[in-house]
């Protein structure tokens, strides 16, 4: 077990079998996971792209923050959180979080804990660009 566990902000397509064979251990009686995709309509508009920009160097600190909030609240074995940034396609996982735990009552809510924080805090500048060329921001 680490104690900050796999933070990531990454270009490279995320792996959920990898991250949850770096989180698991001899303890874990399961992997919760959550993997957050890029859907094809939102906002009632057709989705062509979604680009994420960690315009203030700080999303990896969010992340390890969101991962330090979650090991004070549950027993758990350990954690990964990942956030993909760059231009993301219809289909591509922009989001993954695994916690590795001893019992499944703990690994949901921390997982269920760790979607809801980082969509609160926001950690990148989203932008989606829908097929008819309008576009929406969403900052820090």
């Amino acid at each position: 077990m680490s104690d900050s566990g796999v933070i990531e902000i990454t270009q490279k397509p995320i792996s959920p079998e990898r991250i949850i064979n770096q989180v698991k251990t001899d303890g874990s009686g399961c992997v919760v996971t959550y993997v957050g995709l890029i859907r094809n309509s939102s906002q009632g508009k057709a989705v062509a792209s979604v680009e994420y920009q960690d315009t203030k160097g700080n999303a990896a600190e969010k992340l390890k923050e969101i991962a330090a909030e979650i090991r004070q609240k549950w027993p758990i074995e350990d954690i990964a959180v990942c956030h993909r940034v760059g231009k993301l396609e219809v289909g591509d996982i922009n989001f993954l979080v695994a916690i590795a735990s001893a019992h499944r009552q703990e690994g949901l809510a921390a997982c269920q804990y760790a979607v809801d924080r980082f969509k609160e805090l926001l950690p990148t500048k989203k932008t989606e660009t829908y097929t008819n060329g309008s576009t929406s921001v969403t900052s820090l």
